[in-house]
């Protein structure tokens, strides 16, 4: 392992990754949109590692030892062969942790960009996004995350074979209001990933193919009345729907009270719902509140929206 140095003039570093929510219903592993929400970290050189956490799960993000943000941060200069300079991080949280609402994607970039700024890495965003792609295995979060608004992306190797992204960033045309919702319980990705089948028929595939199309129309062309079709999937959220109750009960609110739709939010459990720019987002709050309740479920309602604003805009 590289040896630790004298603390250099990039002495200090901010940046705001924000959440994000993936898949939307048929775009699986592909399509992710950036919500405007943050985990916001300060990071200065220092003599030790050390951490201070506030907001969310300040008990995990507190945690020095296996620290996700710190390990990739360490893991990216190993592999580059840069020395490691300690950290003493602040780090205040808005992000519930394996809820999916990308908390995983944001650390993990997080670290990215702190090795990048500390151990002097010429990094393009591609590579950025690449590198924590690879380490998620899929990049849709990762590149909402750092790009903002909503993206579409592929993983792909670069020319020096280290993983790259290819993203296309959309600005939505319009308003789109979210709500999202949030269990008390997580739901590990491996978890979620398991009951997925290995074979599709012909027809799944297709449909998803149509309503991944019609998806990336609604946002581009401002048209959320098509919303209602888009959304329907049948790749993961039908497998997914026993880990995740809160999906059925709230798909079956689409067309009333201003609920365009709903979907899960990436793998689970959280559940994003679209809400009807024209109609009031805070009768379609209470409403949904209300039938969570006569439906005797749980869940923490977040009001949303999508941010153009991603980590690599807030450096």
């Amino acid at each position: 392992m590289p040896s630790k140095t004298r603390i250099s003039k990039r002495s200090s570093f901010r940046i705001a990754l924000p959440a994000t929510s993936a898949n939307l219903g048929p775009a699986f592993d592909a399509a992710a949109l950036a919500m405007n929400f943050y985990i916001k970290i300060e990071a200065r050189a220092s003599a030790d590692f050390a951490l201070a956490a506030t907001g969310r799960d300040r008990e995990i993000c507190g945690k020095l030892e296996g620290h996700l943000i710190l390990n990739t941060y360490r893991e990216v200069l190993e592999t580059a062969n840069r020395t490691i300079q300690p950290l003493s991080l602040k780090i205040a949280n808005d992000i519930p942790i394996g809820k999916g609402c990308g908390s995983s994607a944001a650390a993990r970039l997080a670290g990215i960009a702190l090795a990048v700024h500390f151990g002097r890495l010429p990094w393009t965003d591609a590579q950025i996004v690449g590198e924590a792609s690879r380490r998620e295995h899929h990049p849709d979060n990762a590149s909402a995350c750092w790009m903002g608004g909503l993206t579409v992306a592929r993983l792909t190797d670069g020319t020096s074979g280290e993983a790259e992204a290819q993203v296309v960033c959309i600005r939505p045309k319009g308003k789109w209001p979210l709500l999202l919702a949030v269990p008390e319980h997580s739901l590990a990705t491996e978890e979620a990933r398991r009951v997925l089948p290995t074979h599709y028929s012909r027809n799944d595939a297709v449909t998803n193919i149509q309503n991944s199309m019609l998806l990336l129309a609604a946002f581009t062309e401002g048209r959320p009345d098509l919303l209602s079709s888009a959304l329907d999937d049948r790749i993961h959220q039908p497998y997914r729907a026993p880990l995740c109750p809160l999906l059925e009960c709230l798909q079956h609110l689409k067309g009333s009270n201003g609920i365009l739709g709903a979907a899960l939010s990436g793998a689970g459990p959280s559940v994003l719902i679209f809400l009807d720019p024209r109609q009031s987002s805070i009768k379609a709050h209470e409403f949904v509140a209300s039938h969570l309740a006569k439906n005797r479920l749980q869940a923490e309602l977040i009001p949303t929206s999508i941010t153009l604003r991603g980590a690599r805009k807030n450096r």
